[in-house]
């Protein structure tokens, strides 16, 4: 694999140059912005703190991949994302439904094959391109709202929100291409901006069901 191809995906990117992307790139500060809110309402709570700090390295990878824009830099952007997942399905497995660390970490594992059977569903739906590979993580945050909503129902609201949240960053990623002719900016800058506020608020979701749990698995 070349890692320093240069990768050209995004409406806004009209060259190799380094600020090719000014306002994809500086959008990312924004996940930056929101861990470093995020941190100091996190204290003693250990998962929260590393998705804190997780939500920093997704924008720190974003923001190399729409300056560098080279597979390498791609690789920097996507791995943060997936991490923040798997962190939060173990933490909603062991603290929302009250599972072992053990058990909690065979059903993230599960997390690989879910993807694998639900994004070639995404992908066969007109529009969504290369969001389908985000589109199985609403629907799973969906579902388990929707199972908390007697065990837990301020979370499950709370994911609900996340939900909506997700579902409209995700349709602004996927416009980017097509209405790139009409709007030359395009719209990947405000994934950008509702995934920041969905990610933070999907951690202070979790905050607030740990603080009213009263658990001790911090």
């Amino acid at each position: 694999m070349d890692w320093l191809l240069a990768v050209d995906g995004y409406c806004e990117r009209t060259g190799a140059n380094y600020w090719s992307e000014p306002v994809n790139a500086l959008t990312n500060l924004g996940f930056v912005l929101v861990a470093l809110v995020l941190w100091p309402r996190m204290a003693g709570l250990g998962l929260a703190r590393l998705l804190s700090a997780n939500l920093a390295l997704i924008g720190i990878g974003s923001w190399l991949f729409h300056t560098h824009a080279q597979v390498w830099a791609g690789l920097a952007d996507t791995a943060p994302i997936l991490s923040f997942v798997l962190i939060y399905v173990f933490a909603a497995h062991r603290d929302f439904w009250c599972m072992s660390p053990g058990w909690s970490f065979g059903a993230t594992l599960l997390f690989f094959p879910y993807a694998a059977l639900t994004v070639p569903l995404f992908q066969l739906l007109p529009g969504l391109g290369s969001s389908a590979g985000y589109a199985p993580v609403p629907l799973l945050i969906a579902a388990h709202a929707v199972l908390l909503r007697h065990r837990a129902p301020a979370t499950a609201k709370g994911l609900g929100i996340g939900v909506a949240l997700l579902t409209l960053s995700i349709l602004f990623r996927s416009l980017d291409a097509p209405l790139c002719t009409v709007w030359p900016m395009g719209t990947h800058f405000v994934w950008h901006l509702l995934n920041a506020a969905m990610l933070g608020w999907m951690i202070e979701v979790y905050r607030r069901h740990m603080l009213a749990d009263g658990s001790s698995r911090r």
